[in-house]
């Protein structure tokens, strides 16, 4: 077991046994990571494990009677974490995530967020999409693009720009921005990316 320090709220306990105990599968434990950072914060998800697929690397805690695995790759940003839940109604996830650690420890970090949530992301939510920071390493800033911005046939083009012209103007630090979004799984694209074969119009 781990010294991590994770608390769960009464109701948060009595809502997370229940979709426990109403899994049809065994289960392990709950998993607790990181989904994503932003001005407001840290993004947490919390799923079901279930018996036999426990995430190597991961942390085991024991909190308030419940065992999590806490994600390994964030196990300094998921310390100390409270999880709550209030009753949102139906299809609505009602935990929710009080974090204490600081988002960014690299000032050039903070800095690109900023930017995207004050300039990038206002501009890009017309098309529905969104681009997420993932990490500053050296003169690189690695980010994700979502929403609409996700297999769209101009998502290069917003890449090279919009996006890296703005942070390179803004955050002259940074010489290269790259893209690690997985564009084949977008579900709904802006623009449709031309296939290969396809008649022009």
């Amino acid at each position: 077991m781990s010294d991590i320090r994770l608390a769960f709220s009464d109701a948060a306990v009595t809502a997370l046994q229940a979709a426990i105990n109403g899994y049809p599968e065994p289960v392990a434990g709950l998993r607790l990571k990181i989904v994503g950072r932003s001005g407001a914060g840290f993004d947490h998800v919390l799923t079901i494990v279930e018996q036999g697929a426990e995430p190597a690397g991961d942390v085991v805690v024991d909190a308030n009677a419940l065992h999590v695995f806490v994600e390994g790759a964030s196990v300094d940003k998921l310390d100390g974490v409270a999880i709550h839940y209030a009753d949102k109604g139906p299809n609505v996830s009602g935990l929710e995530f009080d974090n204490p650690n600081p988002v960014w420890d690299n000032p050039l970090e903070e800095r690109v967020q900023i930017l995207f949530d004050e300039y990038v992301n206002p501009g890009i939510a017309a098309h529905g999409g969104f681009v997420r920071l993932l990490e500053v390493d050296g003169d690189k800033a690695y980010i994700e693009m979502g929403g609409g911005c996700a297999g769209c046939g101009m998502a290069n083009v917003t890449l090279k720009q919009g996006i890296e012209v703005a942070v390179k103007e803004h955050v002259p630090e940074i010489a290269e921005v790259v893209d690690t979004t997985d564009h084949a799984s977008g579900t709904n694209p802006y623009y449709q990316p031309q296939k290969e074969g396809a008649a022009s119009k």
